[in-house]
């Protein structure tokens, strides 16, 4: 009888709440709750290194991170030499060659890294003394080795060239020269130019003129105390001679005076790069900074974003546009980007800018400044489980200058952030009359509908003012039919393509760390197999042909094809394409002249009967197909997918590439063929699809 009515007194107290609860409204946010962050302390040698340290015993390990204090330094027509310093310096000192060094490292499971602003080092605490030896040594004997120095000049060539046909390095590039200016040193970047000025003196000369513990931090955390660190950073860093270090200034960068866009021509793109930026007054530590981290939060971070949320759920024109509002001790940025299809570029723009409107005209919804304040709270609670962050807040309050309980109040800051502070906020830092809108693209087919934004001018990849590209026009006479004509004389004739009855292509490559094989595997007739196996994974996806039915498999799983995907598959099948198109009732267009990565293409439109869409590319001068796009309908819309083919060789007599490269959004795979047979007996079992 006592637990019945103990249950029914249960009963009606949660019926007594419920009633008292409104679900109709949302619970009113909890006040900012109190941060109790962990300690740091903090001493300084007399030679002016300046070393703060936190204590965590959860783990057996320990982490130096020294850090160089300076401001940006303008490298001008060197520039990259500094870069170049910081990796130098970790590459062998005058006692030890690069090779042992990293044998001496890895021997006590340690890591040791070097850049430019300083040197990264930890291991198990019991190789504390061990692993300054190593640090101490790189940084007091850097040996600068003439072959490290020619090895590493190489490596950074092949990333400058790789970056030329990049268009979002592209875009990062001339973004930064045009916001910041070639005057400063945010606006410069590496080129083959200022990398073949770059001298061994002028690397060590970095090194002895700012690797100066007047100009540094050490920061330890780990499994280490207040008098053990001191005791360690006295033997070790005492005798580490100070100098003096100048500190550069420089003259603010201006935002336009009036938006206009600026277009750096890209013929063979198929999307669009977009930024929407501008240099901002904005210094780590005010309240500003505070509230504009708000604002952005809202306007363009992550999925519940107001920009991915228009250009990305509502009109279907992108993966994914973001915008950052950032904080700089020397000059803050605002920049919106996202990278679209060519036919909605200016819709994209449009769309972007209406959105930064919004900011300024309208206070945000109190949902969205709720909303805003959670996820900056969760991010900086996460944020607290890394005993690393506890000394990133000492630094940053040393080196910003910041009040000694900035970090213990900043969720109270955020929190009492308003919807009146946000509005105020916009209005000072979001500037849509005042911006560069930078677009890297297929000029042809986007500028003409961006004039509506501001005047358009034109740029090459170094951010340098260009001419309006000239179309260049077609030689009279010249048909489609003639230009495919020529490309199959080109990789040796009917005759020797009709001799090949079978071809199978091994290639490899890459995808996230992750190495890809390619085996493709052609029959006349259109019969085809190709499989695309990951490296202890096996097979991961396989298209196969039987000449008339085509099928599509992933991770197990067959992938639903419509008829005009199937029809250019089936298309793609045989050993050279080209020779079907008559047989397939393909209709074929020449619709102009375009540059492929710097060589005149002519550009073939292939519309296949069931409404498939291609567009091929063939150089003017060898005949080669170097580029084919294939259009594609997603749940985002129609998806340009470009694939590359270079590297032509002789394969029984027909050239055939041997070098593929596709781009799918910001993602590009290269397949390289490592061996080509021709004419091997194959079984057609191989090709049933089932």
């Amino acid at each position: 009888m006592k637990k019945i009515l103990f249950f029914a007194f249960l009963l009606l107290a949660a019926v007594a709440v419920q009633a008292q609860v409104d679900r109709t409204k949302a619970p009113q946010p909890a006040p900012a709750r109190e941060i109790k962050l962990g300690a740091y302390q903090t001493f300084t040698l007399k030679n002016g290194l300046q070393v703060f340290v936190v204590e965590n015993h959860k783990l057996p390990r320990v982490q130096f991170s020294l850090q160089l204090r300076h401001n940006a330094i303008y490298e001008g027509e060197k520039e990259g030499y500094i870069t170049m310093a910081g990796e130098l310096i970790g590459t062998g000192t005058t006692t030890k060659a690069k090779a042992q060094l990293d044998e001496e490292v890895d021997f006590i499971g340690a890591t040791l890294n070097t850049n430019s602003s300083g040197i990264f080092a930890s291991s198990l605490s019991r190789h504390t003394a061990k692993l300054l030896d190593l640090l101490t040594d790189v940084l007091y004997n850097p040996s600068f080795a003439p072959e490290e120095f020619e090895k590493l000049k190489t490596q950074t060539l092949s990333g400058i060239q790789a970056g030329k046909d990049n268009p979002n390095t592209i875009a990062g590039h001339v973004r930064n020269t045009l916001v910041y200016g070639k005057q400063h040193p945010y606006g410069l970047f590496t080129t083959e130019k200022t990398l073949e000025a770059i001298t061994l003196d002028d690397v060590k000369g970095y090194y002895k003129t700012y690797f100066k513990p007047n100009n540094a931090y050490l920061v330890i955390v780990g499994d280490i105390d207040l008098k053990t660190a001191r005791s360690l950073v006295e033997k070790y860093f005492n005798k580490w001679q100070q100098g003096e270090v100048k500190n550069a200034t420089y003259t603010q960068p201006k935002e336009p005076a009036k938006t206009y866009v600026a277009l750096v021509d890209r013929p063979a793109s198929v999307q669009s790069v977009i930024n929407i930026s501008y240099p901002v007054d904005l210094k780590p530590g005010p309240p500003d900074a505070i509230t504009s981290r708000v604002l952005n939060q809202i306007l363009g971070v992550g999925s519940a974003g107001r920009l991915f949320k228009n250009l990305r759920e509502t009109h279907g024109y992108t993966y994914g546009a973001y915008s950052q509002l950032s904080t700089d001790k020397l000059v803050g940025n605002f920049n919106a980007s996202a990278s679209v299809r060519n036919e909605v570029t200016d819709s994209a723009v449009f769309e972007f800018l209406s959105e930064l409107k919004r900011m300024v005209s309208e206070p945000v919804t109190q949902e969205e400044l709720d909303m805003a304040k959670a996820e900056i709270a969760g991010s900086f609670g996460r944020s607290l489980e890394s005993p690393a962050t506890i000394a990133n807040f000492a630094l940053n309050t040393a080196r910003y200058n910041l009040p000694k309980d900035y970090y213990a109040n900043y969720l109270k800051a955020v929190e009492a952030v308003t919807l009146a502070d946000v509005q105020a906020a916009a209005k000072k830092y979001i500037r849509p009359e005042n911006a560069h809108i930078i677009i890297v693209g297929k000029g042809a087919d986007v500028a003409d509908k961006l004039k509506k934004f501001g005047e358009v001018k034109y740029f090459d990849i170094y951010g340098d003012p260009a001419a309006a590209p000239q179309a260049t026009a077609l030689p009279a006479g010249l048909t489609a039919e003639k230009v495919i004509a020529d490309y199959i004389s080109s990789i040796g004739g009917e005759k020797k393509i009709n001799e090949l009855k079978t071809v199978k292509t091994t290639a490899k490559g890459t995808l996230q760390g992750m190495d890809l094989t390619m085996v493709s595997t052609k029959k006349n007739s259109g019969k085809y197999l190709m499989e695309v196996s990951v490296a202890g994974m096996g097979v991961m996806q396989k298209i196969v042909s039987d000449g008339k039915e085509i099928a599509q498999i992933a991770q197990m799983q067959k992938v639903p094809m419509d008829a005009a995907i199937k029809e250019m598959y089936l298309f793609e099948a045989a050993i050279v394409p080209e020779t079907t198109l008559a047989g397939m009732n393909v209709k074929t267009t020449l619709k102009a002249i375009e540059k492929v990565d710097g060589a005149d293409a002519y550009v073939v439109e292939y519309v296949f009967p069931a409404g498939g869409k291609m567009t091929s590319y063939f150089d003017t001068k060898t005949g080669y197909r170097i580029q084919t796009v294939i259009f594609v309908q997603t749940p985002q819309g129609e998806v340009a997918v470009p694939v590359q083919f270079q590297d032509y060789k002789e394969v029984s007599g027909v050239k055939l590439p041997h070098t593929m490269t596709q781009s799918m959004g910001p993602v590009k795979l290269k397949f390289e063929t490592q061996s080509a047979e021709a004419n091997i007996a194959l079984d057609d079992a191989i090709f049933k699809v089932q």
